[in-house]
């Protein structure tokens, strides 16, 4: 009895000491991380941040506490969370976005898919301009991206330039949703469909667009998405792929977890009832299942420390999409005055985007060039970024590389040319819009 007694003392007194250490992270919060107002010229107006609050810190504080580590409890609720919220079946997380792409096409690989799994020299269509590691994932399994154009003023790809595209050897489709500005993803998934080519939609940039009220990525078979510090919600590092194709889960599930045929969580052993009674490829019947593989895998699991700041995130996120579509059309109608030297961003007919940055482009006719007016804005304490790798097939890492151009790139030419974006992400108030509109219009004035 004595020690039961110890034993309950004890567990009040480590929760008392913990009620006390989330007291003091707030209050430190409070003091370290309290928002300054904005001063034109001083603070400055970053095209991106991490925005977040006391029970961001306190959710990771909790998770390091119970010092579990790897993934967990809180892993197992964001994964549920996020999944409700895109609308599909199941949500895996992973330790990047650029992680997440890689996952999921590699699912497309899997011999769980049977005939229809991609192979080496199967050519992959998405567009020139873009991020580079919505690409590589073909490159790194053998095969050959087919680059088309993009619309300019949407940035996404041309849907007639895809369907221009296909050939026999076309397997699949694999492309983002520009800046959070959705592409006509319906028009995708019924040329995959009619073709039988499988379609990875990347929303990395995109967490919460919708197309007539659904989700990004759920239009193909597989989507992604990223957590770092940029984007919608944050982790530091992570990311997500999600399907409703049980057979693409378990799939991207072996590839992120070292490739073994095991699925039992962290922790845990012989979920399937039968650890020691399989009979898979060569080995000996009843080889331990937890070091069977039967995928080419990785770890590209994330820390539950990661998914506790994850789960917090998620309690902002609708809050933090209003503010960047508020912070859009600020910048829209602001700028809207320009519209002579500048071509604005517009969202894609029957979307609703979840915009992660303002996209401009200098017109050809401009009096400046868009390296004129982004050191300007860079001088002037505003960020500014390009639309990624412009066109890709220009980088130096592509020469040499195996890869098809379909028509012209004339729009991703140019885009790379003469585009770039500055930033709407909630930690900017319509003090710092108006800061950045306010220092474009006087560039263009005075030029």
């Amino acid at each position: 009895m004595e020690d039961l007694v110890t034993k309950i003392q004890t567990a009040r007194d480590a929760e008392t000491v913990r009620d006390e250490i989330m007291a003091l992270v707030g209050e430190y919060c409070d003091l370290k991380h309290a928002p300054r107002p904005f001063e034109a010229g001083v603070s400055g107006a970053p095209v991106n941040g991490r925005v977040f609050d006391a029970s961001d810190v306190r959710s990771l504080v909790d998770s390091a506490l119970e010092f579990w580590l790897t993934t967990g409890r809180f892993n197992a609720q964001f994964q549920a969370r996020l999944a409700k919220r895109i609308g599909v079946r199941s949500a895996l997380t992973v330790n990047s976005g650029s992680s997440a792409n890689l996952v999921a096409f590699s699912a497309l690989t899997s011999p769980l898919l049977g005939e229809r799994a991609l192979k080496p020299g199967a050519e992959v269509i998405t567009a020139a301009a873009g991020f580079p590691t919505t690409v590589n994932p073909a490159l790194h399994w053998g095969m050959t991206p087919v680059f088309v154009d993009i619309g300019i003023p949407s940035y996404n790809i041309d849907v007639a330039a895809v369907e221009a595209a296909i050939t026999p050897k076309t397997r699949a489709i694999m492309v983002a949703h520009t800046l959070g500005n959705p592409f006509d993803a319906p028009a995708l998934a019924a040329l995959a469909q009619k073709h039988d080519l499988f379609l990875v939609e990347d929303c990395c940039d995109a967490l919460g667009a919708t197309i007539g009220g659904k989700h990004v990525g759920t239009f193909g078979d597989i989507g992604t998405l990223s957590f770092y510090p940029a984007h919608h919600i944050t982790m530091g590092e992570g990311g997500a792929v999600f399907t409703q194709d049980p057979v693409l889960r378990r799939a991207a599930e072996a590839f992120s977890d070292w490739g073994r045929d095991c699925y039992c969580e962290p922790g845990q052993d012989n979920t399937c009832g039968r650890r020691f009674d399989w009979k898979l490829g060569d080995l000996p019947q009843g080889y331990d299942h937890k070091f069977t593989y039967s995928h080419l895998g990785f770890n590209l699991k994330i820390t539950d420390m990661q998914a506790a700041v994850g789960l917090a995130q998620m309690d902002h996120l609708e809050d933090f999409i209003a503010a960047r579509r508020r912070n859009f059309d600020l910048l829209k109608a602001g700028l809207a005055e320009l519209g002579d030297l500048f071509i604005l961003p517009e969202a894609t007919a029957g979307t609703e985007p979840s915009w992660f940055g303002f996209l401009m482009t200098v017109r050809d006719d401009a009096p400046f060039t868009r390296d004129d007016l982004v050191q300007h804005l860079n001088a002037n304490r505003i960020g500014t970024r390009l639309l990624f790798a412009g066109n890709l097939t220009r980088q130096p890492y592509m020469i040499g590389r195996d890869f098809r151009v379909h028509g012209d790139l004339t729009n991703s030419d140019k885009a790379m040319r003469d585009a770039f974006w500055i930033g709407l992400y909630p930690g900017l108030s319509p003090e710092h819009i108006g800061y950045m509109i306010e220092t474009i219009r006087a560039f263009s004035r005075a030029r």
